[in-house]
């Protein structure tokens, strides 16, 4: 009932926040009664209510150009692969600066895993725009689960590390390699998927980067941390997952709802959100435009949360906190075939592994991410790697001014160091993406794309045809 009575009350509170958007414009400068005494303060008060009262949908990227060797270069946002509970979204890259050209060719395929544990993959967007000056980008973009009806199925943990490996696949068929970012909860799977690819003979991505996750979560515990471990698994069963209510296309699906996992990010630092909304009514009042749209834009993506599947959650709970599955070498997944396989982070060989913590994260603790040094035997010394970011917090790793001037040097020298040069699955040196022959003359079957998989796991990927490419620019 719980989920029920949060969306009458939102559908309750929908017209007063809408009345509170337009008293602020109504009281706002040059409007009607913008000159009155305390206007400014009504304005400010009302845009406050609004924002604490309204909505958040799924935020955009919106990443329209980045700057290569000081030039803007076009970015074309389109999903290649649609599955029921995530899509493998491109950020292509057009220009008609044939110098500039000729680089974007040549530059690494990055797969960015983007977290399912609340937020969009949005999320990432400033990782996805610094990586796209050098990269050739896509990621993951997870779905929100109550949009995804009853007949698709349920989600489970393995079925991720499944979608992961299914991306992998795709990318090396369509480029002869790539190399794998995980942010945060992803590591884990991440980690997973290129195990059981190695154990298989898979061909393996050049190299993978492992951000703040908690590959081993016994190290430097965190509140988060604690809550799942402190926890039985039948008390988060019990008291985080409801049915989603009639009115959306997976009525009837358990979840754990995003207006609980956003409540549980509040309640970690109270304190701090009650100041941040107080200065931004203050700065409403100051007129500091600057900082009311650097609270809005935080904002707008703190508070757009999604379901998630209970089966995939509840599962996480169990394996990453609390029986500690991977690090004690006892995880296994089950494949498209519903096979169980042993998941062997030491069978993984000739992969470039960096891993990435914040010292000051509060999410993952230290140590958690670099326990993937000790599981990952089979990696030469040479091609690991650790880096640990002074003063950076959780966010501050993937995001923010941190991340671009200290760590993303960092990732983008130690992929080009693993680098190799792209292929076709023919191949063929990879050529111009624009002279890709049109969607109808190069649709093919997943059987094709992952030429590499088993029969079984090739069958469950459908890599739809892409869109055709503006005529005017170039692209890569």
């Amino acid at each position: 009932m719980l989920y029920q009575l949060y969306e009458a009350q939102r559908s309750l509170m929908e017209p007063f926040a809408d009345f509170a958007q337009a008293a602020s414009k109504l009281y706002g400068h040059g409007a009607a009664l913008g000159q009155l005494p305390m206007a400014q303060r009504m304005a400010a008060g009302y845009d406050l209510l609004y924002r604490l009262g309204k909505d958040y949908e799924k935020p955009e990227f919106n990443i329209k150009t980045v700057k290569v060797d000081g030039k803007d270069v076009v970015i074309h946002e389109s999903v290649e692969i649609t599955k029921p509970f995530c899509q493998l979204r491109r950020f292509k890259r057009f220009t008609d600066e044939p110098h500039i050209l000729q680089t974007l060719k040549s530059e690494p395929v990055v797969l960015i895993v983007a977290p399912l544990s609340g937020h969009y993959a949005t999320l990432l967007r400033d990782t996805v725009r610094t990586m796209l000056q050098g990269h050739k980008v896509y990621i993951t973009d997870w779905t929100n689960a109550r949009l995804v009806p009853l007949s698709e199925g349920e989600f489970h943990l393995d079925d991720y590390v499944n979608y992961v490996e299914d991306f992998i696949r795709y990318l090396q068929a369509e480029y002869g390699n790539c190399h794998v970012i995980s942010v945060c909860q992803p590591t884990v799977p991440v980690l997973a998927a290129l195990s059981l690819m190695a154990t298989r003979g898979e061909p393996l991505p050049l190299s993978m980067t492992m951000m703040g996750g908690p590959i081993d979560a016994r190290k430097s515990p965190t509140a988060v941390n604690n809550l799942a471990m402190n926890k039985s698994f039948e008390w988060f069963e019990n008291n985080v997952i409801y049915r989603v209510p009639d009115g959306f296309p997976g009525a009837g699906r358990r979840v754990y709802p995003g207006f609980l996992q956003h409540t549980g990010f509040v309640a970690m630092n109270p304190d701090r959100h009650a100041t941040s909304h107080y200065d931004y009514f203050k700065n409403l009042i100051k007129g500091d435009d600057a900082s009311t749209e650097a609270h809005r834009t935080f904002y707008d993506e703190y508070n757009a949360v999604l379901d998630m599947d209970a089966d995939y959650y509840l599962e996480t709970i169990k394996t990453v906190f609390q029986k500690f599955d991977l690090v004690n070498g006892t995880w296994q997944v089950k494949n498209a075939d519903g096979v169980l396989e042993a998941v062997r982070p030491q069978d993984i060989h000739s992969v470039g592994l960096l891993t990435v913590e914040g010292e000051l994260d509060d999410i993952s603790g230290s140590g958690q991410t670099q326990a993937a040094q000790d599981l990952c035997t089979g990696i030469p010394a040479k091609d690991k790697k650790h880096f640990e970011v002074a003063g950076a917090g959780h966010y501050g790793i993937f995001s923010g001014r941190r991340w671009r001037e200290q760590v993303y040097p960092v990732v983008t020298a130690f992929i080009a160091a693993h680098d190799k040069p792209q292929t076709r699955a023919d191949h063929s040196i990879l050529a111009a993406e624009d002279s890709i022959p049109a969607p109808s003359a190069r649709k093919r079957s997943t059987a094709v794309a992952t030429r590499t998989a088993t029969a079984a796991v090739a069958a469950k990927t459908a890599a739809p045809a892409r869109k055709t490419a503006p005529r005017a620019r170039k692209s890569a």
